[in-house]
């Protein structure tokens, strides 16, 4: 983390320094120092110095953003502006965020609590912020020519209210939405009980991230803002795997995960190894009656979920989004499907013209996992991701659950992979092979006909008007 002045300093991002200088360092005297955050990995709670106390998240390659007290008022400050963000090692993407990282940094606050965020438009256009599922006053609501003037550029707005249900949250604009939300401009708001509640637990570990998707042609930097559903590179806080850090936690750990959905279709997400409960949405914690287990919960499309589960089954447990194709990297939308094709024979004439040719997808996508094709500059593999047994053969919406029995309470840190016990993991068998036995029927109609079926007659009507049996 660093200060503003750090930051470009050591950016050398030329668009940004003028940007920053559009707005004099008078101006900004009053307001609390915008503070910048410039690492992609998963920052540590931020523990509140001051105000009410709360038992904080950990946002998934992300950080808190602090504040100062001014007269009892919880100040932000946020700085809507062009960043540079790593979507995993080896591809970075030029998005717009706020405050140096796409999605921006969290929002912290205890229910009760007054907060006034400053923000300053640094893009190259105007902006506004909408404060997702918040009750506010109408004026402060952010929907630029309904509610508010926009923010033009180089201009600070300040938006004030009282933060008054506690619940899981967002942010985003609503001036050019489209542009802006697909150029990564989101972020997660999080109100805390003020006290004791009955709906809402303490809980030992607390996460959340967002889901965002882009469409960034191999070997370019910027996301196409007018792609409405093929999107290739789906995303956890602007992180695809394997640049989605793990959530690490203890055995035996009650763990609260918060997830919202900022992209233009719904995500499944699925768990394995344990199954939670949903125990907060929108509209805020889901009554006690409502409330059953699953593994797979489905997020819409600006939708909210909270989920809850006992950390009690040790290993490293997949993490992911159950549509399939959004745990694959850099799709192409038009490849064909080649499985059970035999390319043996064109495949002589073609290396004879090209010797480079490689033959892919005959036997399923997996081998394109083993080959040392050269990629685009900035670009991922479509299957990435390395695990202690080989490739993982996985990418985009995917990371790691880590329970381990001697991680620390209050460590977040990786605790590496998991060692199955000797007698709990799968193996191979080297036995000899019983022929399958084959059945002549397997089942049966639920409902069989009574007695033999009459031989069907099928007209043909001929297109001369002539008709004829067969």
């Amino acid at each position: 983390m660093a200060s503003r002045r750090d930051f470009f300093r050591n950016a050398g991002i030329a668009g940004a320094a003028v940007a920053a200088a559009s707005v004099s360092r008078v101006a900004l005297a009053a307001l609390p120092e915008p503070v910048i955050m410039d690492k992609a990995e998963t920052q540590p709670p931020l523990v509140p110095a001051n105000g009410r106390p709360y038992n904080p998240v950990v946002t998934l390659n992300g950080w808190t953003l602090p504040w100062r007290m001014n007269k009892g008022v919880k100040e932000f400050h946020l700085v809507a502006e062009p960043v540079i963000r790593e979507i995993a090692p080896g591809m970075k993407a030029h998005l717009w965020g706020y405050n140096g990282q796409s999605p921006g940094p969290t929002i912290e606050v205890v229910e009760g609590d007054r907060v006034r965020i400053f923000v300053t438009n640094r893009l190259p256009e105007h902006t506004t912020i909408h404060w997702h599922g918040q009750r506010i006053p109408n004026g402060m609501d952010g929907v630029g020519g309904l509610n508010q003037p926009q923010i033009p550029v180089g201009k600070t707005y300040v938006y004030e209210f009282v933060a008054r249900r506690p619940g899981t949250f967002m942010y985003h604009p609503h001036a050019d939405e489209m542009t802006q939300m697909a150029m990564g401009m989101m972020g997660f708001w999080v109100t805390h009980p003020k006290g004791a509640h009955p709906l809402i637990e303490a809980v030992d570990r607390d996460f959340c991230f967002l889901l965002n998707a882009y469409d960034i042609d191999p070997g370019s930097f910027t996301p196409k803002v007018n792609t409405m559903l093929d999107f290739n590179l789906w995303t956890w806080n602007s992180r695809a795997f394997p640049g989605i850090d793990s959530l690490n936690v203890r055995l035996g750990d009650k763990v609260r995960i918060r997830i919202g959905n900022l992209t233009m279709t719904n995500h499944p997400i699925h768990l394995h190894g344990h199954e939670f409960l949903v125990t907060g949405t929108d509209g805020g914690p889901t009554p006690l009656s409502t409330r059953w287990y699953e593994v797979t919960t489905d997020v819409a499309v600006g939708q909210m979920r909270q989920i809850e589960l006992l950390a009690d089954e040790e290993g490293d447990w997949a993490f992911h989004c159950h549509k399939s194709h959004h745990t694959m990297n850099a799709m192409g939308h038009g490849v064909p499907t080649m499985i059970g094709v035999d390319h043996r024979e064109v495949v002589k004439t073609i290396t004879s013209l090209i010797p480079d040719y490689m033959v892919m997808g005959e036997r399923g996508m997996a081998d394109m996992g083993e080959m040392e094709m050269p990629l685009p500059d900035n670009t991922l593999p479509m299957m990435t991701g390395t695990g202690p047994y080989g490739p993982v053969e996985m990418g985009g919406m995917f990371t790691v659950f880590k329970v381990r029995r001697d991680q620390k309470p209050g460590d977040y840190k990786d605790p590496g992979w998991y060692k199955q016990p000797p007698g709990t993991q799968a193996y191979e068998w080297t036995g000899p092979l019983a022929q399958p036995a084959r059945f002549k029927s397997e089942g049966g109609q639920s409902m069989p006909a009574a007695g033999k079926p009459a031989a069907a007659e099928v007209k043909v009507r001929k297109p001369d008007g002539h008709s004829g049996h067969h």
